[in-house]
Order: C-alpha cells, then structure tokens, then sequence
C-alpha cells in the first residue's frame, strides 16, 4: 500500500532489534528463526517483486531465490542495515539482474491490482479502469530496469528516498533523479488518461 511505510517494514526499533536477534540465530543454523523472518518480510517483498517483474509466478521464484542466499549469507549478516533493507536489497538485485536479462522489458501487469468492481461503478467506467491499469502497465516498459526499481520502491511501496538509496545502493540525489525522470516519462506515456 503506498505510504505505508517510510522505511522498509522492520526499520521501527522494535521489530528491527527482534529481526536482527532472530538473523543472528539463523546464521548460526537456527530454522525456526529464518522461517520467523520469511513470514515476516516475504509478503512485502513478493509484492515488490511481482511489481517490478511484472509476472507472479516470476516474482515467487526470484523472492525464494534471495531468501535462498539470504540463508547461506546469514552468517555474514552484521546488521550494518536493517535486515528487511538488507532482503529488499538482494530481492531488488535478483529482480533487476531478470529485467536486465529480458531486454527489451515485458508488459508489467502488475503494476496495480485492480480493485473488485463494484456494485455502484458503471462496467464502461470498470472497463476504463482497467484499460488505465494496462496503460500504465504498458507505459513502464519505457523505464530502464533502474528508473522502474526506484519508482516502484518509492511511489508504490511508500518508501522514503533514504530507504530506497540504501536498498539500491545510490545516493539520495541518485535516487532521485531516476524517480524524476520515471516520474517524466509515465506522464509523457500517459498524456492520453489525463
């Protein structure tokens, strides 16, 4: 949900010292405790991944490929970062090494789950509603792998530039031109809906 979070899902203290305890026990082999942070952080993070892929079954494949590394690099884990920012960061990699390699990009149909029709909206309006959804869908495919990382962690997770910098690995400012220019060129794309 946009907004929700300005910081990946585990940077208030509390969680993030209970899902630091909790990587430090798995990296010492501790199972029940890397199924603690799966549960925790795979909903957001197969969210994110089906956002910047596009593909579902794609997505769940590149989530459990990172948790699948998180697991043999956990005993590296020193809790430089939160451990959600440290999954963001290597979901967001696994998800931007696939972009990069399906050049030029797939229609992203995920950009946005439509809400159920309902009841009191006309279907011509639901239809254009839709038809919105798979413009902006098809309109993404412009962005680079890059560009659509940033403004997907940004403006449909609600993640703050400081977050959404440390999870890429760029700066701020970095962060915020590819969001600017994203920004530009789904405006250009969608000149039509406006």
């Amino acid at each position: 949900m946009p907004g929700q979070w300005d910081r990946p899902p585990d940077a208030t203290e509390g969680e993030g010292h209970e899902d630091t305890l909790l990587a430090v026990r798995a990296g010492e082999g501790d199972e029940e405790a890397f199924e603690a942070l799966v549960r925790h952080h795979g909903p957001m993070l197969l969210q994110t991944a089906a956002r910047l892929l596009g593909d579902r079954t794609e997505a769940e494949d590149a989530v459990q490929e990172a948790f699948v590394s998180a697991w043999r690099k956990l005993p590296e884990f020193r809790g430089e970062s939160a451990f959600g920012t440290w999954m963001y960061r290597i979901v967001t990699n696994k998800c931007l090494n696939l972009l990069r390699a399906r050049r030029p990009a797939a229609a992203l149909e995920a950009v946005a789950e439509p809400l159920a029709p309902d009841h009191q909206v006309s279907p011509a309006r639901a239809v254009e509603g839709q038809a919105a959804v798979e413009a902006l869908a098809q309109a993404m495919t412009v962005l680079s792998p890059e560009q659509r990382v940033c403004w997907v962690l940004r403006e449909l997770n609600g993640l703050s530039y400081e977050a959404v910098a440390d999870i890429v690995g760029i700066s701020q400012e970095a962060v915020r031109g590819r969001v600017f220019r994203a920004r530009r060129q789904l405006t250009e794309a969608m000149v039509a809906w406006r």
